[in-house]
């Protein structure tokens, strides 16, 4: 009997998501089928209120024929606000087999109103606590509870950082709640379940309030109280018994509040942590807190509040020190073999008052001493001061560092070294579900992997970060688009970027333009620099675009289309208005190709010229924006953007390229965007490849590119005929390139091509972090043409794959990618010896692929033992001239034919 089951199901992108507010949710699920070429043909879907009373269904669709198993949207009746909801599936396939259901799997509702928020925001009363002051505010309420309680839900956000206790324990185990939204449109707010934390009787909650990014320090200009100059508290707790009635508890005007341990604490700076202070069971019944301080209805909006949409961030992984260098300086330090981002969690043992210093950094100077410079005003020091009552535990609560190594004073006896046993990284970034593995059997590629996935993690705490450790950290657009596509290989981020891209919606100005960083924590900034109207910049702002069309194609998210339209919209009208030509961008402020290695001495900005980059973007965002038109079936949209992009090319080729079909600027930037965004076909494009090529040979296969330029430089060379020469590029050592700083100890993407040049000195204080991941988006290419694992744009979320490995000479001897799809785990291998190349491919069910076997004869091909054609879930069969090509269904594949590299090397 053949094997069917429907697995991996999930609502809105999570499994059994707790909070949220989404009107119809959307189920999709992955089959697991062990018979080749398996489709869904049908499947229904069940909702129940109670997983007891299965026969009573809430909504059935009944069986519907159809292929469709991702973002099957609920349409049943109106959903209730704090309720659960139970769903399964059951699918039939091709084969005339019927599944049975799926396990039972579940998504429960948030508050789906406004006017459901009974409680009240709360900040400590400003006449007997200072709202100015650095020390965390603590806030707490005891109530009583009647005895029966069936389930329980609390309801928390922040103007601010806030963490969660009751009775004495810490609520959920998500860090830095709320999250960073643009505060002044969107806050998000947690649902955690309580249920087994409450007691018959008396209870307490308590509320630790920082200061965070709502009113922090933030930016290198020592800007504070961006969004708000108070913090404040918002909380419902939500309590039904099993007689059926239920029980609020809220923030209100009965809370208590004071200070506490936690001196001061901020993202940039780091925490201080007196232990002396620590008011044990605050946060507990009983205690005394009569001389505790009172709090005031504060007035914060709730219209504007929004159920948490991103994946929250978490200790997702713990490290350990590999040793302890004492510096020429003669400092303690902690290497802790990685380029990390979270906190260490210290332990210790130690007198009353033993202060503990760590400060944090990326890398050594070349005399060996730990370097802070890099830091620019960012201290990343943490200091903690202990109680002396025995064995003590403290890790940050309201802050993460970007670090590598950790330079520690005050710990007890050091100087006759450090237990490390005692001192834990706490990894910390957004909890997404990893989905993506590479390797080859080139080692320092595989370590560039690493560095990749690492800088991902380090700067996806809530946003998108540029970098994690400076006085910065912020969500600016260009880096986001250009890595966004290596970020979805890698990692499950369709809540991530929903999340960002809903708050670049809502920062966007009215004229349409996208502010450089978002959240726009640089308005003011940007304003006084080049003026109102400028607040942008192209490959910046084109994250409008590139971003909710990349989470389409990896995912099928036909809604963050629709839910980005209007903006998307916005950005390219915006760019239309500018100037006195509609086809072309040559006005206004540009980042261009930014940190070229070909910028002038002492510059930013690449050779490019800035207006080639931007009407590049122009016809880019454009073709992108038709594209979305066709897909949501705006026909008027369709057609004039159509028309505009034509415009755009045609005045592109007209202002940047010669009568002889160079491009007037001779810059590798310059010869890689018209390739890479399709604005130049036949003899120009073939001679455009070929200057690129030259341009790249002649510098001794050495890059020049920057920001713009070097996500697209090994794709635009293996598109046009020279995948030979980005191979060369990936494995060049020296500088500039990605391995050169691999060689120089790099565990991180690297902001600049010399960030530690070949001396050891460093490029600058000024903007030089070691994990800065736009560099990074070579993995794209890496996953896509060396490995050879792609997708078709018409049917996008891998619905139907497209393997073609780029087997290059020799360079390596095998690669394989894995990557779970919204379908299930796709796999494409490639390996070679002196008589074979051996090709290895899954497709999961409910898809297809067409295989290109590289270098492959049709007469020597065998799958699994079977020669070509006759092989099952194999049709269309092909010579080509790349090889062999060929349909496959779903199914786990093996094919082997004689190495025609190795035989023509030989003749």
């Amino acid at each position: 009997m053949n094997h069917l089951k429907v697995k991996e199901t999930k609502c809105e992108y999570r499994k059994n998501p707790l909070g949220l507010d989404v009107p119809n949710p959307r189920i999709s699920w992955t089959i697991d089928a062990d018979r080749r070429g398996t489709l869904q043909q049908a499947y229904r879907l069940q909702v129940f209120l109670s997983k007891d009373e299965l026969e009573n269904t809430f909504w059935d669709t009944g069986k519907i024929d159809s292929e469709q198993s991702i973002h099957i949207e609920y349409n049943g009746p109106k959903l209730t606000s704090r309720t659960r909801y139970y769903y399964r599936v059951k699918i039939w396939d091709n084969f005339g087999q019927e599944s049975d259901w799926s396990e039972l799997a579940w998504w429960e509702t948030a508050l789906l109103q406004s006017s459901e928020w009974q409680a009240k925001w709360i900040t400590p009363n400003p006449d007997e606590l200072d709202p100015l002051m650095e020390q965390v505010f603590l806030l707490r309420k005891q109530f009583e509870l009647k005895e029966g309680v069936e389930s329980a839900r609390i309801y928390a956000t922040s103007a601010g950082l806030y963490e969660l206790s009751l009775n004495g324990k810490r609520v959920g185990d998500e860090l830095l709640t709320p999250g960073w939204t643009s505060y002044d449109h969107r806050l998000q707010y947690q649902t955690y379940d309580v249920t087994e934390q409450l007691l018959q009787g008396t209870n307490a909650l308590g509320i630790a309030l920082a200061d965070g990014w709502y009113k922090g320090d933030l930016t290198w200009l020592d800007k504070r109280h961006i969004y708000g100059d108070r913090r404040a508290a918002l909380l419902q707790l939500h309590v039904r018994y099993e007689d059926g009635t239920e029980e609020m508890i809220g923030t209100n005007s009965t809370w208590k509040a004071s200070t506490g341990p936690i001196l001061m604490s901020e993202i940039y700076h780091g925490e201080v942590y007196d232990a002396r202070l620590e008011k044990s069971g605050w946060d507990s019944a009983y205690y005394d807190d009569t001389n505790w301080k009172g709090v005031v209805i504060y007035n914060l909006p709730m219209d504007h509040l929004v159920a948490q949409e991103n994946w929250p961030s978490r200790v997702t992984e713990q490290i350990y020190p590999v040793s302890i260098i004492v510096t020429p300086a003669g400092d303690t330090v902690l290497d802790m073999g990685q380029n990390m981002v979270g906190r260490i969690r210290l332990k210790v043992t130690a007198p009353k008052g033993t202060r503990i210093v760590l400060q944090h950094a990326e890398v050594l100077d070349k005399e060996g001493n730990i370097y802070f410079g890099n830091l620019r005003k960012a201290k990343q020091t943490v200091e903690y001061i202990t109680k002396g009552e025995g064995s003590e535990e403290y890790a940050p609560y309201f802050t993460f560092q970007g670090f590598r190594y950790v330079k520690v004073e005050g710990y007890p006896n050091q100087e006759k070294g450090l237990p490390l046993e005692n001192f834990i990284g706490e990894v910390i970034h957004s909890d997404m579900e990893p989905t993506g593995e590479f390797e080859c059997s080139n080692q320092m590629v595989n370590q560039l992997q690493q560095n990749i996935v690492w800088g991902q993690r380090g700067n996806f705490v809530d946003v998108p970060t540029d970098c994690p450790q400076r006085d910065e950290r912020l969500g600016w657009t260009g880096d986001a688009q250009v890595f966004i596509r290596t970020a979805l290989f890698n990692y499950q981020g369709g809540p991530f970027f929903t999340k960002w891209l809903r708050d670049l919606k809502a920062d966007q100005r009215s004229n349409g333009s996208v502010p450089f960083v978002v959240p726009n924590a640089l308005k003011d900034y940007v304003s006084s620099m080049w003026g109102d109207e400028t607040y942008t910049s192209s490959a910046w702002g084109d994250a409008a675009t590139v971003c909710p069309w990349t989470l389409y194609l990896c995912y099928g998210d036909r809604r963050i289309l629709s839910e980005q339209y209007e903006s998307m919209k916005a950005w390219v009208e915006f760019i239309r208005s500018q100037g006195e030509n509609e086809y072309l961008w040559d006005t206004g402020f540009h980042f261009g190709d930014w940190l070229a290695l070909d910028a002038e001495e002492d510059s930013y900005f690449g050779a490019t010229p800035v207006h080639l980059v931007a009407t590049a973007y122009y016809a880019l965002s454009t073709r992108i924006l038709r594209d979305i038109a066709a897909v949501l079936e705006k026909n008027e949209d369709f057609t004039d953007y159509s028309e505009l992009l034509v415009g755009i090319i045609a005045k592109f080729n007209q202002t940047f390229i010669s009568a002889d079909n160079h491009m007037i600027a001779q810059t590798q930037t310059a010869n890689i965007l018209p390739l890479m965004f399709d604005l130049v076909g036949g003899d120009v494009r073939k001679q455009i490849a070929h200057d690129l090529n030259e341009l790249i040979v002649k510098n001794d296969y050495h890059l020049t590119t920057g920001f713009v330029g070097t996500p697209y430089l090994c794709i635009a060379l293996s598109e046009n005929g020279y995948h030979d020469t980005a191979v060369k590029l990936l494995l060049q050592e020296t500088y500039p390139s990605w391995l050169y700083s691999i060689k120089k100890g790099a565990t991180t993407i690297w902001e600049h091509w010399d960030g530690i040049k070949e001396d050891g000195s460093f490029w600058s204080d000024d903007m030089n972090s070691f994990n800065h991941y736009a560099y990074g988006a070579i993995g794209d290419w890496m996953y896509r043409f060396v490995a050879g694992l792609d997708l078709d744009e018409a049917k996008p979320a891998y619905k139907h794959i497209r393997i073609h490995p780029r087997i290059n000479g020799g360079e390596m001897t095998f690669v394989r990618v894995k990557h779970n799809s919204m379908y299930g785990q796709i796999v494409s291998a490639w390996s070679l010896s002196d008589e074979n190349i051996t090709i290895e491919v899954n497709v999961p069910a409910n898809t297809k692929a067409t295989i290109i076997l590289p270098f492959a004869q049709l007469k020597s091909v065998k799958e699994s033992g079977v020669l070509l054609p006759d092989v099952e879930g194999v049709s269309n069969v092909n010579q080509i001239e790349e090889g062999v090509s060929l349909e496959a269904g779903s199914g786990t594949y093996r094919f082997v034919y004689q190495n025609e590299l190795i035989l023509n090397s030989k003749k």
